[in-house]
């Protein structure tokens, strides 16, 4: 991976899918991916489970000159616990970004103002282990707060792996049409509605979308990118709209599958250059 990147004459990596979330639930989380989980329906092996310092020494060993800790609740009363783990992580981990997250709860515009105030930089909201709208009242006043505070989201909006009635583009959309200013990263590429997901891209000036798993043998076996949709991909990355994601440390094949993905598409040095570094550099001015 080193070779990858310096040929493109980059300084590194940059990864805005990546999570690390306090040893208890991680092991929970791994618990599930491990038993196939309703969430998950196939089996998923995670590659790297090991403990964070090594897992971020190996980040660091490949590259990945900047990374997040993406957690995400899947009921009341996590979110707040969790943001104070993720940023304490990230104020002790060189190169990662200041996380945090929410869940649609009476609290959660005055602790998402404190982790602002802390120091956030990006937000994760996975509507599909939460199973919320993310139109929920509760969070109509959040999302406000994040646009005007220009803070990204990764958001987990899309079907895959397994679809819940309120992933997809259709409520996504309506999310959107309320917060038109809302910088939000599309995960997974808004995997398997690519198409729907790109033209919300495309529309909206804030919307991006992240390669989480794209392009991957273990992913296309489910949902593969539609090849008719390539040239409006590299459209998108060259806008600043495509962004290098992973979900490293859950993954079941080696990290470097996900770049020999994009390398393969075969859409030009100055796409791979803009996805895997200039768009994350550009977003959260990193130097």
């Amino acid at each position: 991976m080193p070779a990858f990147w310096r040929r493109l004459g980059l300084p590194g990596l940059a990864d805005v899918h990546t999570h690390f979330l306090p040893p208890r639930l991680l092991r929970k989380v791994w618990a599930y991916f491990d038993a196939a989980g309703p969430l998950v329906g196939t089996e998923w092996p995670i590659r790297y489970r090991w403990s964070d310092a090594e897992r971020v020494a190996h980040l660091r060993r490949l590259g990945v000159r900047a990374f997040t800790a993406l957690a995400y609740p899947h009921r009341p009363g996590m979110a707040e616990s969790l943001n104070r783990w993720t940023l304490d992580f990230a104020a002790r981990t060189p190169g990662c970004l200041p996380s945090a997250t929410v869940f649609p709860e009476p609290d959660a515009v005055r602790y998402v103002a404190e982790a602002l105030h802390a120091g956030a930089r990006v937000f994760k909201v996975h509507i599909q282990v939460g199973a919320f709208r993310p139109t929920d009242p509760a969070l109509d006043p959040v999302w406000g707060l994040l646009a005007e505070a220009g803070v990204p989201v990764v958001v987990h909006a899309g079907h895959a792996p397994v679809g819940t009635v309120h992933t997809g583009p259709e409520p996504f959309a309506a999310l959107l049409a309320r917060h038109p200013r809302l910088a939000a990263i599309v995960a997974h590429l808004g995997a398997p509605d690519y198409d729907a997901f790109l033209d919300l891209a495309e529309q909206y000036e804030r919307v991006c979308l992240d390669t989480t798993m794209a392009f991957t043998s273990f992913f296309d076996r489910f949902e593969p990118f539609p090849a008719a949709d390539l040239p409006r991909l590299r459209e998108l990355g060259l806008a600043g709209k495509v962004l290098l994601g992973s979900d490293y440390p859950n993954i079941p094949y080696p990290y470097a599958e996900q770049l020999a993905g994009l390398a393969r598409l075969d859409l030009g040095n100055d796409w791979l250059r803009a996805v895997c570094w200039g768009n994350a550099a550009a977003l959260f001015n990193l130097s």
